[in-house]
């Protein structure tokens, strides 16, 4: 970023291409818009075009799949046109139509009121674009006789009401009653007011797939009704903290649940009452999933069958019951089981909304946790870029790069169609394994144009859920032969995505060293910083990201010219999100005293629109850090954004005051690490 100048808390499956599975491949872009998509007017609109895309001819596995009910398999509203909507009016408007439509989701849509539920008619698909589509607040019902519905890549959360066993609230995120033929696929539900999924009044022929069902009493509700006749198939789903429910399943015809995760995490205020319960008379085949500190995992009435076979029990306690006879999945249709111990890991990389989703029979397929090999001889590869190149794009599962010692002098792009990739040093010391460049943002390229900030990064990562480990990555611009130019800014590690893990590793520049940004504006981008050492002078950790630095030293330096002055944050955070957080580390370094600020107040180009967010708690701070700490920036009063501090230690603490605000316990409690992460477990693969 550029240096101005002064002016006036309730909070795959093996990746083969086909329904269901991990998605491999998309068409260009977030969901390849153009080509005859149906698009956005000037408007806001939705406007139409001819033909949809690949994706919108995807179809279910398991019942949803079965020929019956008069209706053969579910395959939405391919037959139909594309729309893509922003407004509730407009997903309203096209969800309830007679005819059928293939609904991109293209935005955050809030239900007017809260709670309300949209009554989906047949013959359609409602898919989000990317990762963008969200619905806040409401859900789907799906009423008697709708049948052929798909309901994929979205998050549908929050109409939670402040009552944690809600009995007042019917606010489920899909709700059938009396449906047919419906796939629930590669969604994140979390947070309502009832349910997650009730499929109630003779539901049949339900596929439910890679979805993340997560911080809710109640989940997934089956059944409910004295008649036998719901077909489901359950498979390759993440339950997290969640209650009960797991689901209960009232009988059921056939349940076939397989690859599942069920995980109650320990020290949190949600304890699981149960995990999968067969009651009635349902019949129930439980295959390969993996349970994991949950009470009374697997249940059953004495009028009930639970067939059970491959799973895994890892901390649980309680009820974990089996008898009776079931059913033969294999007759009604083909799937295939993952082992029960690589389920955790499938699900992690797999399960909820991608950022872009489709398939082809010609996909690059790459199995889960591939290696590929880094090193100056007798490797795979000899540069590491060279190695992320061979990543197939839209790659479904993890592909680790392991780096052998050395000094690799390159730039390094994950692009934004490569998830799941992480880079990893293999000497003992993230010494030994370094990725140096020397580019400035006014340095010109060979083109003749200059680089600018963020094409200055050493090492720049695009694509969602990118791991980097055990390594030094470097700029080592030298300003002091370069005063001719102008435009100093020298980026070492530049992150432009969401779930960005970043462990062990030394990232060292002078100005702008870790430049931490969102694939866009209004896009979440979570990164977390653990056990590193950031080193710099001149607002050197910055961006608009939602980001938390863990357990790390921040490393202050002179300037090129032997000065000790500058800032440690620069934070350009957009309304409404979390900005940085430094927490449990230590800013120190070989400076003057009183000489370094804690951060300043960036507003990009001026923007009037931003509430930049820095909040530096648990931490020891140097005598290096002036007495008061915030400062503005661009002729922005950093007062009227968010700054705090809170129980920091060492010389360069103070108490509170006017030009050092803390936070209270209460307030303090709102500003942790999982409040910044969210539903996003940082694990190292």
């Amino acid at each position: 970023m550029r240096e101005p100048r002064s002016r006036a808390r309730p909070r795959g499956r093996r990746p083969v291409v086909g329904a269901g599975a991990p998605l491999a491949v998309a068409a260009a872009g977030a969901l390849a818009y153009g080509g005859g998509l149906f698009g956005i007017d000037g408007a806001g609109k939705a406007s139409a075009a001819a033909a949809a895309p690949a994706w919108a001819d995807d179809t279910a596995d398991g019942f949803a799949s079965v020929n019956s009910q008069g209706q053969n398999g579910t395959y939405g509203g391919r037959d139909g046109k594309t729309v893509t909507v922003k407004t509730l009016a407009d997903l309203e408007k096209y969800a309830t139509a007679s005819e059928p439509y293939v609904i991109v989701v293209a935005s955050a849509i809030k239900m007017d009121p809260v709670g309300k539920e949209i009554k989906v008619a047949s013959d359609k698909t409602i898919v989000g674009a990317g990762t963008s589509g969200e619905i806040v607040g409401g859900g789907f019902f799906l009423g008697q006789g709708v049948h052929n519905v798909i309901i994929r890549n979205l998050t549908i959360r929050d109409s939670y009401q402040g009552v944690w066993n809600d009995k007042e609230h019917d606010f489920d995120a899909v709700q059938m009653d009396g449906a047919h033929h419906v796939w629930i696929d590669h969604n994140d539900l979390r947070h309502m007011a009832d349910g997650l999924i009730d499929v109630r009044k003779d539901s049949t022929n339900i596929t439910v797939s890679w979805n993340k069902l997560a911080d809710n009493n109640k989940t997934f509700g089956i059944g409910w009704t004295e008649n036998v006749v719901t077909d489901i198939t359950i498979h390759h789903n993440w339950i997290r903290e969640t209650e009960q429910r797991n689901p209960s399943t009232d009988n059921a015809a056939h349940a076939h649940l397989y690859n599942n995760w069920l995980q109650d995490e320990p020290g949190t205020g949600i304890t699981s009452s149960y995990g999968n319960y067969s009651r009635g008379r349902t019949k129930m085949v439980l295959e390969n999933s993996y349970f994991q500190g949950v009470n009374n995992p697997v249940t059953k009435d004495a009028t009930a069958a639970v067939v059970q076979r491959g799973s895994v029990f890892s901390g649980t306690s309680g009820r974990n019951e089996s008898g009776g006879t079931a059913f033969d999945p294999k007759k009604f249709y083909a799937y295939t089981l993952d082992e029960a111990a690589r389920v955790p890991a499938l699900l992690k990389s797999g399960a909820g909304p991608r950022s872009s989703i489709g398939t082809a029979a010609d996909a690059p397929v790459v199995k889960a946790a591939t290696t590929l090999t880094v090193a100056k001889s007798g490797a795979q590869y000899k540069t590491v870029q060279a190695a992320v190149n061979a990543v197939p794009a839209n790659n479904p599962a993890r592909v680790v790069i392991k780096v052998a010692p050395g000094t690799y002098r390159e730039t390094v792009t994950v692009p934004a169609d490569k998830p799941h990739v992480t880079i990893v040093g293999t000497g003992p010391s993230r010494k030994d394994t370094v990725i140096v460049e020397g580019h400035a943002a006014g340095m010109t390229k060979p083109d003749g144009s200059t680089y600018g900030t963020p094409g200055s990064a050493t090492v720049s990562v695009k694509a969602d859920d990118t791991q980097l480990r055990n390594l030094s990555v470097t700029n080592d611009f030298d300003e002091g032969a370069n005063q001719h130019i102008s435009g100093h800014q020298a980026v070492a590690l530049l992150t432009m995505a969401d779930k960005v893990f970043l462990d062990s590793l030394i990232v060292s520049g002078d100005q702008d060293t870790l430049e931490m940004e969102t694939a866009a504006k209004g896009r979440l981008g979570r990164v977390y910083v653990k056990n590193s050492y950031v080193v710099g002078n001149v607002d050197f950790v910055f961006g608009r990201a939602t980001a938390v630095l863990d357990k790390s030293v921040i490393q202050l330096k002179k300037r090129w010219n032997g000065q000790s002055a500058g800032y440690v944050t620069a934070p350009s955070t957009e309304s409404n999100r979390k900005g940085i957080l430094i927490v449990s580390s230590n800013i120190t370094g070989d400076v003057s005293d009183r000489t370094f600020h804690l951060g300043r107040n960036w507003h990009p180009g001026g923007d009037t629109t931003v509430d930049p967010q820095a909040t530096v708690r648990n931490s020891t701070l140097s005598a290096a850090i002036r007495t008061a700490p915030w400062t503005d920036m661009g002729g922005f009063p950093w007062k009227q954004d968010r700054f705090a501090e809170y129980r920091n230690s060492g010389p360069g603490a103070g108490a509170a005051s006017a030009d050092r605000p803390q936070l209270t316990d209460a307030q303090a409690t709102g500003q942790e690490i999982g409040d910044w992460l969210g539903d996003w477990t940082p694990t190292a693969q």
